[in-house]
């Protein structure tokens, strides 16, 4: 099992695969990874080599913000708007859907599961 970022890789699965598990990696950046390293796309995670998976790594480690960094990094970004009182930010506070959908229906991601307004029984 190859461990980059602080993150187990699944053995058994392609590359570009297992590198989307990797936060702040999807599918196209896995691919744009694999270019620039060489490395074949349907290539398995376990048949890599070492050096492979090392050049994997330190290219991530060099050009790309993932896992903490960036976690840290949207978080301080929604503090910011929470802090500044923006539309947005305020959004965020309430736990409402933020880039403009409905909310009378099909919020339940954001606002959570919904509750009855009928009167308990006594």
């Amino acid at each position: 099992m190859a461990r980059i970022a602080g993150v187990d890789l699944p053995s058994g699965k392609r590359v570009d695969i297992a590198l989307t598990y990797i936060y702040g990696i999807g599918r196209a950046t896995a691919l744009k990874i694999l270019s620039v390293t060489g490395i074949d796309s349907t290539v398995s995670i376990d048949s890599l080599s070492s050096e492979e998976i090392n050049n994997i790594r330190k290219e991530i480690e060099e050009n790309y913000r993932v896992e903490g960094d960036l976690r840290r990094e949207v978080a301080s970004a929604i503090k910011r708007l929470m802090d500044i009182g923006c539309y947005r930010g305020l959004r965020h506070r309430r736990g409402l859907p933020v880039h403009g959908q409905r909310t009378r229906t099909n919020a339940r991601t954001r606002k959570g599961r919904g509750r009855s307004s009928s009167p308990k029984k006594r």
